[in-house]
């Protein structure tokens, strides 16, 4: 994998490490609750495109929509990336949230993220670090 490819896995692990700072928190919160959001919503925008990187690379599939996050979802889970439609949820989730001037619907979400949806996110960077460490990239640096 090129570094760029790297770079951005490593950028999803770090967001997702961040992410997980958000459990146990009281999303009461105002700072907790929109800090909780964008960090789903970036672990989740990084999810996609280290998706397509590994596709693409590695799965020879070049001709599909690699810009829409719906069809990268799509073509993962059929190439065995992920399992669950929960992905396609998280999907509509993010796009809800990022319209969400007033945090009502974070609050609504933040159990979902901070369990079901990091879980899967945690469970995705498990089955992607072995692409990245068997593309040679130093095993300590990958996570």
């Amino acid at each position: 994998m090129e570094g760029k490819s790297i770079n951005r896995y490593r950028s999803y692990c770090k967001s997702l490490d961040n992410l997980a700072d958000a459990k146990g928190r009281d999303r009461t919160d105002k700072f907790i609750l929109s800090g909780t959001v964008q960090m789903f919503n970036l672990s989740f925008d990084l999810a996609w495109k280290v998706m397509k990187d590994i596709i693409t690379e590695y799965h020879g599939a070049l001709e599909y929509p690699t810009g829409s996050p719906r069809e990268t979802l799509r073509m993962a889970n059929s190439v065995g990336l992920i399992e669950n439609d929960t992905w396609l949820e998280m999907l509509k989730a993010r796009n809800n949230l990022a319209y969400d001037y007033d945090g009502e619907l974070a609050g609504m979400y933040f159990e979902k993220i901070t369990t079901t949806y990091d879980e899967l996110l945690e469970k995705f960077r498990d089955k992607a670090a072995v692409y990245y460490i068997e593309a040679g990239a130093d095993e300590n640096n990958v996570k």
